[in-house]
Formats: structure tokens, sequence, C-alpha cells
């Protein structure tokens, strides 16, 4: 029996905090609420979103839990966790982010498949543990190596749990070689969570951490890293977590038409205040939330609206409250979110926008219909605050 296995029951899942909001039971899916998402720069491990495709795997001897690296491999290895621990050890704080998060919201536009996610299925961690390049390099795979003379490209993560997609086998998602090897892209095999020995719903005792890529590559319970010659062929890389325009449909869809989505775009939401809402006219009001880009790019500027979009006011943005950030800096945490905040007044009825750049001039779209997908990811529209006056809103419950 493996020491580390995926059930196929429900009856052994770990206690949860009582506040996540939960958007499906079995598997277990949950999100952060959003006001409690700016509380800390530094999401807390119980409050940190919960994404699973099956039960929460167990492990039944930590003394015999074994990772095995193969395939492709120059030399084939059987780790333990005493053997990662034994590797340099590196901290990253860094984002891992769904990538169907603001699904529900697109779905208003037009329906979509999959969990229904508001704007907090993400969080912003300290991971501990071992470079996947330190551990690469065990098996004669040098650094900044995007190919191998066995044809090795991609590295592969499998996990244990169990999956119906996967028609009851095990979660898969790779990364190319080339990615893996770079010790600059930070890639971790983590067994740390803000300091802590990961919990079982994030991954333990040992998980994948690749920071600016869609949390879907970030593959928990490891159990093989394989270096392949393509890309996985997995479920979740060949047929889900693509993008595909908005005249696809479930009927006229082809999957190899497009590329397992890997970094995230360009992001931000307001936090402070729910998407519709009354307020006095007049009154002062703290617009807080997030940014965030993929790929290590920073956050240039974040720009508010409060009357709709006819004009626009730049917010302060941070990191470590207190302190300016600078997109890019020696200072910035790169993989990390950034908060933006802003104290104006506000003269409802009117809509709150806000609006990121990155460090690359990526920009959002302004409507979500322009990229609805079927699947419901990557939305990352401008964010709308609809603000009713709160006059109006006690004579229309009279």
């Amino acid at each position: 029996m493996q020491a580390l296995r995926g059930p196929s029951k429900y009856d052994d899942e770990p206690s949860r905090h009582p506040s996540l909001k939960i958007n499906a039971k079995q598997p277990f899916n949950a999100e952060t609420p959003r006001t409690i998402l700016v509380e800390s720069y530094v999401t807390p491990v119980d409050m940190f979103y919960k994404r699973n495709h099956g039960p929460i795997p167990v492990l039944d001897d930590p003394q015999r839990y074994r990772v095995k690296v193969g395939g492709l491999v120059p030399k084939t290895l059987l780790i333990s966790m005493d053997d990662i621990r034994m590797l340099p050890k590196y901290t990253v704080t860094a984002i891992l982010q769904c990538a169907g998060n603001r699904r529900t919201p697109m779905s208003k536009t037009k329906p979509v498949k999959g969990v229904g996610w508001d704007v907090g299925a993400l969080g912003n961690a300290v991971w501990g543990g071992a470079k996947l390049s330190d551990l690469l390099k065990l098996a004669d795979i040098p650094e900044n190596t995007a190919n191998t003379e066995a044809g090795g490209k991609h590295v592969e993560f499998t996990s244990v749990d169990v999956c119906k997609e996967e028609n009851g086998g095990p979660y898969k998602a790779s990364i190319p070689l080339l990615h893996a090897t770079n010790p600059k892209a930070d890639v971790l095999l983590a067994y740390e969570m803000n300091g802590e020995v990961l919990n079982r719903d994030h991954g333990y005792p040992l998980r994948v951490v690749v920071p600016g890529i869609i949390g879907a590559r970030s593959v928990k319970w490891l159990d093989r890293i394989d270096l392949i010659e393509n890309e996985c062929q997995g479920f979740f890389m060949q047929k889900d977590y693509k993008m595909f325009p908005p005249t696809v449909d479930w009927h006229n869809i082809n999957w190899l038409s497009r590329r397992p989505l890997m970094d995230f775009p360009i992001q931000c939401v307001i936090c402070s205040l729910e998407d519709v809402c009354s307020m006095e006219w007049g009154k002062k009001v703290n617009i807080h939330g997030y940014a965030l880009s993929g790929g290590g790019r920073g956050i240039e500027r974040v720009d508010v609206s409060v009357d709709g979009g006819k004009t626009w006011i730049e917010a302060s943005r941070y990191q470590k409250r207190g302190v300016p950030y600078v997109a890019d800096s020696e200072e910035c945490d790169k993989w990390s979110w950034v908060f933006f905040e802003l104290q104006t007044e506000i003269y409802p009825p009117t809509d709150i926008i806000a609006k990121a750049v990155d460090s690359a001039a990526n920009v959002q779209p302004e409507k979500v219909d322009t990229i609805w997908n079927l699947r419901g990811v990557l939305n990352n529209s401008w964010h709308v605050v609809h603000v009713n006056s709160t006059a109006k809103a006690m004579r229309s419950s009279l």
C-alpha cells in the first residue's frame, strides 16, 4: 500500500474554517470572503482558498513516503522528505490563483461551466521548500536547460488524488523544462506554508508551487516527477484550463486548437465593497483591493473611477503597509499581489471602477463580453461596484 493515498470517499476530510465561502462540498471548494482578503498581506492558512477535484489524500506513514523522479531523466531518483530537506531551503512569497477566479460574474453574461467562484479564489502565502531546479540537478539535468539528449522538454507532476475527470486517476500537470530548470523562476517543492508544515488541504506532505502561473499547475500531494517529451496529456492540461474565444461553444469546441493556460493575466478587484451596495450622498469611502499580474510582472498603476469611468484617480499601492510600492524594485515581492487604496467621497447613484496596468503595459479589458469563454476562465475585466443612494433604496422598499 502507498504511504500517501488518495481515498475514493469523503469520510476523512480535514476541518475547515467556518468563515470560508463554500462553493462545492464534495469535492470541497471554498474561497476567502472578499473583505478578509485585504486584511492581511499574507493570507492565513485556514482562510486560504481550497480547490480540490476529489477527496483529500491521506499519509499513512511519513517514513515510507517517497517521490519518484523518472521519465527521460539521465538518472532516476526515489526521494524521501529527508532528502528534500537536505537541499537548500528557500522561501518564496507568492500568489496562487485559480484560473476560474471571478467566474460567477462572467456567468452573468452567459452561462459557463465550472465551480462558481467570486473574487476570492486566490491567496498570498510564504512557501518554504527546495527549488525544483536543485532537485533536477540530482537527476543530472543542469540549470536553464530547455531540452535533454533523450528528448525531454517538459516536466510532469503527478498527484495521488482520485479525480472523476481522470476516470478515477490522479491529477497531472506539466510545465516546460526551461521553466523548471530556471532558478529565477522560483518553482518550489514546498513542504511549508506560512512557516508551518503544509496541512492536508494544501498538499501535505509535498506540493509544487509554480509562481506567476495559474494554480492548476501547482500540483498537490506529489507522487511523481517525470521528464517527458511533450506536454502532459492529462485532462486538466488538454481538455480543461484553456481559453477559447466567445464564438466557441460545446458544439464546436476543438481542444487541440488551444494551448494550456500558464501565466495568469493582469487583474485587480475592489474588496472593501460588495458589487452592489448603497451609501449616503457625499460619504467618504475607503476603496481597498488587490492587484496582481502573472509571470512576475509588477503592478505599474491602479486607476479608480467613482463616476462610472468619466474621470480616473490613481490609487496608492503597497505590499508592506506604509512602504510605497514601486513595480519591479528590489524590495518588492515579484510573485505577490499588491494592495491598492483610495479614500474619496462618493455621490450615488454611480459606478466605482478599478483597473490596473502592469510593468509590461498590459491592461485589463473593459467589458467581460469580449473575453467570455465557455469555461469561465481568466475573467480580468474591469471590476465594477454599483452604488445606489441610501435614500433611493429606502423609498423603493416602501
